[in-house]
């Protein structure tokens, strides 16, 4: 592993287990094992490195929920991405940056993150649509809404895992939220086969 690897692949791990603000050129040079030299012959300084490594980590998140664009029905895209195995206790890699002050108010590392959000919920958007219009979610179902619910499910479960220490809870919020698009597959299916039901003609 070259020293430019060595550097960003220490600088995504204090980022995931300290935050931006936390870590410090030095920690990172101490964690690649890298002296100084290396370090600024790379990088001009902590935030280039950032900005590179954020970039990297972003395009992972967008990697992971290309999912959404896969084979098999629209429906089971969305459960199945849902069901990623996530390691709750540890966090998103991709949402602690937006709990990191220096990282909120640095225009440029903060446009990478949402963009990586942004990037995620369109696909979310474009599945749950195909979903309405193949009849396995109802007709009134507003993607755009239903997205964000469900990015909200997975950051929240992130939460909610890291304030017990433990993963049951994320894998609780994603039980819940596949039981509800269950839920709402049947009302969908049950509209449809009202709709197909002849009517009363009267006579």
């Amino acid at each position: 592993m070259s020293s430019r690897d060595q550097l960003t692949s220490a600088m995504a791990d204090l980022l995931w287990e300290r935050g931006y603000a936390a870590t410090s050129p030095r920690d990172v040079m101490a964690r690649a094992g890298v002296g100084q030299g290396s370090m600024y012959h790379h990088f001009s300084g902590k935030h280039a490195l950032a900005v590179e490594v954020l970039s990297a980590v972003t395009g992972e998140m967008a990697g992971e929920s290309s999912v959404l664009e896969g084979e098999g029905s629209p429906l089971e895209r969305i459960k199945s991405y849902l069901s990623r195995p996530r390691p709750g206790t540890r966090g998103c890699r991709v949402g602690r940056m937006t709990q990191d002050p220096q990282v909120v108010a640095d225009p440029e590392l903060l446009a990478i993150v949402a963009d990586a959000f942004d990037t995620m919920l369109g696909r979310w958007e474009q599945a749950i649509a195909a979903a309405v219009t193949a009849g396995e979610l109802p007709a009134d179902t507003v993607p755009a809404e239903l997205a964000r619910t469900l990015a909200a499910v997975l950051q929240g479960g992130y939460v909610l895992a890291r304030a017990k220490g433990e993963q049951g809870p994320m894998d609780a919020a994603v039980r819940g939220a596949v039981r509800l698009l269950d839920a709402a597959h049947a009302a969908a299916v049950a509209a449809d086969a009202d709709a197909d039901e002849p009517g009363d003609s009267g006579h």
